[in-house]
């Protein structure tokens, strides 16, 4: 079991680590400047799903594969990279909805929950992040590794969820006003689309 002193330390390095600007909460705040904050929280939701993925992975080991493959380490990274490109292409290609008093298109719950999964999954860096970050705060002497491995990826997920929720309540307050204006709709679409581009060439020149 993890004793009050690791769950307060873990918690508040995981909080940290989640305010630090990166992949996924540049996501959330593209995410939620362009649909709204609610949306942005079923991408959190996505996202915190890929996380206990990883973490479930870590707890069982297969994480080691990545860090000793590179071709499937590679494998994941180009999928990643080009889920990326794809929402980048998207964004770039997105014109003005409100010109004619219509509302923008918006994607469903499930395409915004997907975005996150698959943001998630597909980054490998997080899964090597896991497997020798979470290990540092498990023990043998405190009972069987697996559990307290799961403890602290849901502790993980909880502080990721709340700075992301943050981040999307802000954003998506910034979006809503932003998407009255064409002019704005366009520039917003193309930092999106930049954001996206960015964040596929960092993951393609991502080392293990």
């Amino acid at each position: 079991m993890l004793t009050t002193e690791i769950i307060l330390s873990f918690y508040g390095i995981a909080t940290l680590l989640a305010l630090a600007p990166g992949p996924d909460n540049l996501f959330v705040l593209m995410q939620s400047a362009l649909w709204g904050w609610r949306s942005g929280m079923i991408v959190i939701l996505g996202l915190c799903t890929g996380v206990l993925g990883h973490t479930l992975l870590v707890a069982a080991g297969l994480a080691a594969l990545l860090a000793a493959s590179q071709t499937a380490f590679f494998v994941l990274k180009l999928i990643g990279a080009a889920y990326l490109l794809y929402l980048a292409w998207g964004a770039f290609r997105a014109t003005p909805q409100r010109s004619a008093g219509q509302e923008p298109p918006r994607l469903s719950t499930g395409q915004l929950y997907r975005r996150g999964v698959i943001m998630s999954l597909s980054n490998p860096k997080l899964s090597l992040f896991f497997l020798a970050f979470l290990p540092q705060f498990a023990s043998p002497s405190r009972g069987p590794i697996w559990p307290q491995i799961l403890s602290l990826g849901l502790l993980f997920i909880l502080a990721s969820f709340l700075v992301f929720s943050l981040i999307a309540f802000f954003a998506g307050s910034i979006g809503e006003r932003l998407q009255r204006s064409e002019r704005a709709q366009w520039l917003l679409n193309r930092a999106a689309g930049t954001v996206f581009l960015g964040l596929a060439l960092r993951l393609l020149t991502a080392q293990r």
